[in-house]
């Protein structure tokens, strides 16, 4: 909602500034500029990427225009699941997991929380660090270490819409500069027009230039700002996880290993110490 709230701003800024300042916007409207720019665009987005890296960074862009999934309400959800499980384990032992984590669609406890099981990546995170434990063959650095290698590598994949899109971002002002030469070159082999209409051609050849900064600037940056900002949210759930495994491999009770999940949440998202309290006891009552 704010990526088109700021798009209306910007758009409205600049072609209302050269309205009143007495310009024509008729004159902006050159559809042959804009199809040589767009298409030069595409065609190297098309060639630096994969089929997956389309797919995937077309995906994500779709997802800028949506407001974000993580809430307070999210991260509390998390958490509970976690503490559920691992209050499971202080109960009946880590074998007792082990349903839960081979056939997470079937579990009593995943069954209560839909939203984390529509992440099929989180959910994949969290059974196969639980099936490590009910495993009992690595130790709590070995898995820390492991946690973070995955942690960096879903970080990675998670960039790349960014990074494509801000290779975009540089080359489009670029592509306008190419539409302005060629609109030069129109110029140059029509002399013999009269001065007028070679004012026009010039006229056209320069909005060239004025889109690519446009799209560029005005499109493509803010995008790579929200992009990076979605893939840092999709990461810090994946550290509260892995927070609070390790605290209970380090034999902490289900609600210490929770608070150190709680702690690594930024500001506005972490849920108060009293109001995390209040639903882990909510939780057992049930």
């Amino acid at each position: 909602m704010f990526v088109i709230i700021g798009y209306v701003v910007a758009l409205g800024s600049i072609f209302g500034g050269y309205a009143a300042a007495g310009g024509h916007l008729a004159a902006l409207l050159q559809p042959l500029e804009l199809v040589m720019i767009a298409g030069g665009a595409i065609g190297a987005f098309v060639a630096a990427n994969s089929l997956h890296g389309i797919k995937h960074t077309l995906g994500a862009l779709a997802g800028c225009f949506k407001g974000s999934k993580v809430s307070k309400a999210y991260y509390m959800d998390v958490l509970g699941l976690l503490f559920e499980l691992l209050a499971k384990v202080r109960k009946e032992g880590l074998m007792s997991l082990e349903g839960d984590v081979e056939e997470p669609e079937k579990s009593a406890i995943f069954g209560k929380y839909p939203k984390i099981m529509a992440d099929h990546h989180l959910v994949e995170f969290i059974t196969d660090y639980l099936r490590m434990m009910v495993g009992g063959n690595l130790n709590a650095m070995e898995i820390e270490t492991l946690m973070d290698n995955e942690i960096e590598t879903h970080h990675h994949e998670e960039m790349h819409p960014s990074h494509a899109i801000a290779k975009l971002a540089d080359a489009t002002p670029a592509f306008g500069i190419v539409a302005a030469v060629m609109g030069v070159v129109h110029t140059m082999e029509s002399l013999s027009l009269p001065p007028s209409e070679l004012g026009l051609l010039i006229g056209h050849a320069l909005v060239g230039t004025f889109l690519g900064i446009l799209i560029s600037y005005g499109f493509f940056a803010p995008l790579v700002a929200v992009l990076e900002a979605k893939a840092g949210e999709a990461g810090k759930v994946f550290q509260v996880v892995k927070v609070v495994l390790l605290a209970s491999l380090n034999g902490f009770a289900p609600p210490t290993c929770v608070e150190f999940g709680r702690k690594v949440l930024f500001s506005t998202e972490r849920p108060t110490f009293r109001e995390m309290e209040d639903d882990i006891k909510a939780r057992k009552g049930k």
